[in-house]
């Protein structure tokens, strides 16, 4: 997030898209509500859902899947020719405005409506909104990102708040919402394949340099593989080891048909977890691992705010904290890597990581620092890009819409969308342990809306088969007033009838991310 969570409840226009708040950030969702309740902030939302945070919405627009270039140009269009865009901001700070004016001309609203089935008016009645207010607030989440052009999305929504010069002020921003607890911090510390801690290069020498001489070895320029192009490679037999801490592809990763024998053809699987993951069930060796609540550390929040967390309870068996696993496999592997504690592990993130350089445990005793905070005597950073870019000045990319990967036919003529339920989390490793929680969202369900249901014969509560291009599932029929008529919704939690067999392992060409949003399913009556 550009901004603090704290910092959405002073926007005067919040813009929700590609998150259904009220379920997978449920805190955050309150701060929106009381804005928009209690201080008369504006709301758009703009999903392909109905979801619940729309019925506190001023405007809501529902889209076509995957047409978010599309409404977001759109909008764009409308700010720039009405001349409502942020002039001195545009002038002073960004670059490349001509060819992005260039680029959303052509995307009238009624031209925008055709791509989208956005209608016109509500198109223009939202680019108003957006663009008059003082501050205003984005907030998005993996509606946006989880697109073969998913980068395309979040680079058009920097777009937009770059246009109307809601960049580095209070209330303002482009604030992504992390999918789990501490993903950022995970990203913060290099858990990515082309960068080091604090998102430096390792194709660059002086990075490389550094993180060698900190660590007594020689590092290579090379990237290493994103994960969805390794489980390609182990199916074609040129990626032989894979080595899994905290995560279970077997239920999350798309087209899990493909991905069980591209796992069954590793010569060498470890699984690092809580707990035996249906992945850990095919794993040649399992690590059992502490959980948060019982071991030290720091979760790096969606917000930036690196926090302390402290151990609660002590953890059954011989379980072992992850770095110290971690710690003694490389050891045996011939590089001894020891540390006392995970403050000391702390202490040399900050002496390797700029962008954590002043972020001690000391400092952070009481409440958790927002990176960058640089130097021990850093404030910390709430706001990002207050006076300048990363880079210098803004730059705008100007992008025209592309179509999913995959659309409908007559043999599949139904989208599938998917995500989550409040009740559940991801794979369900922790949340089905819990009776509650199950007794709440017990099972697997296809969201379709009453026209779909007539149209089809399906009846409320049935079992019927789903089926795509790539696997078959069965599950009950719920009717809703969320999903729109030719767009059917299932959450991806449940093993037993998971939605990610159907899904779609097209990749995105930059972040290689799935397009677990789009694909093209057929529903028929269960046997």
């Amino acid at each position: 997030m550009t901004n603090t969570i704290a910092d959405i409840e002073d926007a005067d226009v919040i813009l929700i898209t590609g998150s259904n708040t009220t379920e997978n950030h449920p805190v955050i969702s309150s701060g929106v509500k009381r804005a928009v309740t209690q201080k008369d902030t504006k709301l758009i939302v703009v999903d392909p859902r109905r979801i619940k945070i729309s019925e506190f919405a001023d405007i809501y627009l529902r889209q076509n899947l995957g047409t978010d270039v599309a409404w977001l140009n759109g909008m764009m269009h409308v700010i720039i020719k009405e001349d409502l865009f942020d002039k001195e901001f545009v002038a002073n700070r960004t670059e490349d405005f001509e060819a992005l004016k260039m680029t959303v001309d052509k995307y009238s609203p009624e031209h925008v409506q055709s791509i989208t089935g956005i209608d016109a008016d509500q198109l223009i009645g939202a680019a108003r909104l957006y663009a008059k207010a003082e501050k205003a607030s984005i907030l998005y989440c993996m509606g946006i990102t989880q697109h073969t052009n998913g980068t395309d999305n979040v680079k058009s929504l920097a777009n937009l708040a770059m246009l109307c010069g809601n960049m580095g002020i209070a209330g303002g921003g482009v604030n992504p919402l992390r999918g789990q607890n501490n993903v950022q911090g995970a990203c913060d510390m290099g858990g990515l394949p082309d960068v080091y801690s604090g998102y430096q290069k390792v194709a660059d020498e002086a990075a490389r340099k550094k993180m060698a001489d900190a660590w007594g070895v020689e590092l290579s320029d090379k990237p290493g593989l994103k994960v969805t192009e390794m489980l390609p490679m182990a199916h074609r037999g040129e990626f032989k080891a894979l080595y899994v801490i905290g995560e279970n592809p077997l239920v999350s990763d798309p087209d899990l048909n493909h991905a069980e024998k591209s796992i069954r053809n590793l010569d060498f699987l470890v699984v690092q977890d809580i707990f035996m993951t249906e992945t850990a069930e095919l794993a040649d060796v399992v690590l059992p691992s502490k959980c948060f609540a019982e071991k030290e550390g720091t979760f790096s929040n969606t917000e930036r705010r690196v926090q302390r967390v402290r151990k609660a309870v002590d953890a059954p068996g011989d379980c072992k904290t992850d770095w110290e696993i971690i710690c003694e496999i490389a050891t045996r592997m011939g590089y001894s890597m020891q540390y006392e504690s995970a403050e000391a592990i702390m202490a040399e993130i900050a002496k390797v990581t700029p962008s954590y350089g002043g972020i001690t445990y000391a400092r952070i005793e009481d409440e958790g620092l927002h990176w960058p905070c640089p130097t021990p005597e850093h404030p910390d950073t709430p706001i990002l890009h207050t006076e300048q870019f990363t880079r210098g000045k803004g730059l705008f990319h100007a992008i025209e819409h592309t179509d999913a990967a995959e659309t409908v036919d007559a043999e599949y003529p139904l989208y599938l969308t998917t995500g989550r339920v409040l009740y559940q989390y991801h794979t369900g490793t922790m949340t089905m342990k819990s009776e509650g929680l199950n007794d709440r969202a017990p099972e697997s369900f296809v969201e379709i809306s009453a026209a779909d249901a007539a149209k089809y014969g399906l009846a409320d509560g049935a079992n019927v088969d789903i089926a795509s291009r790539r696997g078959r599932i069965s599950a009950r029929i719920k009717i809703s007033t969320k999903a729109t008529p030719g767009t059917v919704f299932i959450p991806f939690h449940y093993a037993q009838a998971a939605a990610n067999k159907l899904t779609n392992a097209a990749l995105d060409p930059v972040s290689k991310i799935p397009e677990y949003k789009v694909c093209a399913v057929k529903i028929t009556q269960a046997a």
